[in-house]
């Protein structure tokens, strides 16, 4: 008989797992998704949109722990419960329903990186590796032992969007691996060691402010951790608000240490930071327009614009 799952999806992740779902065969009950928050920008593939090609039945409750979705799911009597980057945290009485296990999809590896933005925050802390977990699903986030996991590299110069997308290719193999054991009962479930790892918390726009007392190094992880389509690393000049959006950094130098600017190089736009550190802009803009290396002067009338917090 074919295992039954309800799902709890959104995003790329949730429109993959339960693409892997579908291909070993799983029966999927319904589809628990959420609406798109306002004013973000929508840029992954909707879980609603490919459970409606498979004719899966979907629901966007306003909160998933309602008493009335826990009695639908345990009308449904699942063998399995599977959250892939949903949002919102589910409660032990619904987790219990899963008469075979409840599993989460993390994009870290557990135990680093508990909590929310596991991959914005991966690559703002200079990270050279991150990846997909599939763990068992508890009342504290994150912290149910062990299924599977699989790792990707974070090169120097990637964006979370870069690493994101491999994150969820990671996902999709680890599932794919993992859901003949989950289905036949043989996998063994290893303990986390929280002690061993870390758990950070969510982020918001204002986050990307850029502090101009910390290297280029950090700068730049900045850059990449909100370049878009997340919302951007911003400063201010003359009260206007400048953008930068990636970086590139080579390992470059300025001989002048000391105050931060903005200036062209080379023929290139280059930020030079407090240590010293250079960093190619790649993209940035200006009281919402695009600003260049040839557009330097037009803008500010200055070859070199000084930058503070």
């Amino acid at each position: 008989m074919r295992p039954s799952a309800v799902v709890f999806g959104y995003h790329n992740v949730g429109v993959r797992c339960l693409a892997v779902l579908l291909a070993h065969g799983v029966r999927v009950a319904i589809v628990v998704t959420h609406g798109d928050a306002a004013g973000e920008t929508i840029w992954f593939d909707s879980v609603a949109e490919t459970a409606a090609m498979y004719d899966i039945p979907v629901i966007a409750p306003s909160h998933p722990n309602a008493p009335d979705l826990l009695e639908r799911v345990r009308a449904i009597a699942p063998d399995f419960l599977f959250s892939f980057y949903y949002r919102f945290m589910l409660s032990p009485a619904l987790l219990g329903v899963a008469r075979r296990g409840a599993f989460n999809m993390h994009g870290s590896l557990l135990p680093r990186y508990r909590g929310r933005a596991p991959v914005n925050w991966a690559v703002l802390c200079g990270e050279r590796e991150t990846g997909a977990t599939l763990h068992e699903m508890v009342e504290k986030p994150d912290a149910g032992r062990l299924v599977d996991q699989q790792a990707v590299p974070i090169l120097p110069n990637d964006t979370a969007r870069e690493v994101f997308d491999r994150v969820t290719l990671a996902a999709e193999i680890v599932l794919d691996r993992s859901l003949p054991g989950l289905v036949s009962g043989s996998v063994a479930l290893v303990p986390q060691d929280l002690a061993a790892g870390s758990y950070f918390g969510g982020r918001r726009p204002e986050d990307g402010r850029i502090d101009w007392t910390r290297d280029a190094r950090d700068v730049h992880n900045l850059v990449r951790a909100v370049a878009p389509p997340y919302p951007g690393a911003f400063s201010f000049v003359g009260g206007a608000e400048l953008r930068v959006l990636r970086t590139l950094d080579m390992g470059e130098r300025d001989p002048v240490e000391g105050q931060p600017a903005l200036y062209v190089r080379n023929g290139h736009l280059y930020l030079r930071c407090v240590d010293g550190g250079l960093l190619r802009v790649l993209s940035a803009e200006f009281g919402g327009a695009p600003i260049s290396s040839g557009t330097l002067w037009t803008r500010f009338g200055t070859d070199t614009v000084t930058l503070h917090n």
